[in-house]
Order: C-alpha cells, then structure tokens, then sequence
C-alpha cells in the first residue's frame, strides 16, 4: 500500500469515470459502432457480430448501460438496446473543445483574413 488511500480507494465514481471506462475497450467501442450504423438491435444481433459468447457480450452491455450509453427497451419479448450520444458530446465539450477552441478560432481568423485579401 502506499497510504494514498483517500485518493485511491474512497474516491467518487463520476460520469465521466464510467464513460471512459467504457469507452476503453474495444469491444465496446464495436458494440457502439453497431449501434451506430443501426439503433435497436437485440442481444443475438449484437452477438452474432462479435466472437464472443452471449454471456461476455452482455456484460459487456451492462457496462455500457451504467455508463449511459446504451439505453434498453423493451419491445415485447424482445430487449433492445439504443445507442445514446449524449455522454459522449458531454466528454468531448469537457475535454476537447475547450483545447481546440483557441485553434479553431485561428483558423476562423486566417480564414476570414485570406479571403478579404484582393
């Protein structure tokens, strides 16, 4: 142990905490690629697109719920799951816009600055 456990070990589990955990793997970075190029699909449907047993890619799901990401529905028997975006636009506003602003905003410059040049 190295007595850093206040910081270690009673740490709170944020939002982003679990976005960036899921995100992580790429198993699930698949898994929201597949919802991407088609919302709602159920659990076979998501399983027959990895070699995985069902078991692995319903934790794999799990993980991805309690990160908000993927949001279940049922429709009768069936469950299906939905890719939501939303966490992830919330990461990228937190941890990217703010570092590329100042870029942006350059380009945007030298842009409006070339084409008012005769």
């Amino acid at each position: 142990m190295t007595c850093d456990l206040l910081v270690t070990y009673l740490a709170r589990v944020t939002d982003d905490d679990r976005v960036f955990k899921a995100l992580a793997d790429p198993t699930r970075r698949f898994l929201l690629d597949l919802l991407f190029a088609r919302d709602g699909q159920t659990l076979t449907e998501l399983e027959s697109a990895v070699e995985m047993t069902r078991y692995g890619v319903m934790k794999h799901l799990k993980v991805l719920e309690e990160a908000g990401l993927v949001v279940p529905r049922r429709s009768g028997r069936e469950k299906l799951h939905f890719l939501n975006p939303v966490p992830i636009r919330l990461i990228h506003d937190r941890w990217i816009d703010k570092y590329t602003e100042r870029h942006v905003a350059a380009l945007v410059d030298l842009k409006h600055e070339l084409e008012e040049r005769p």
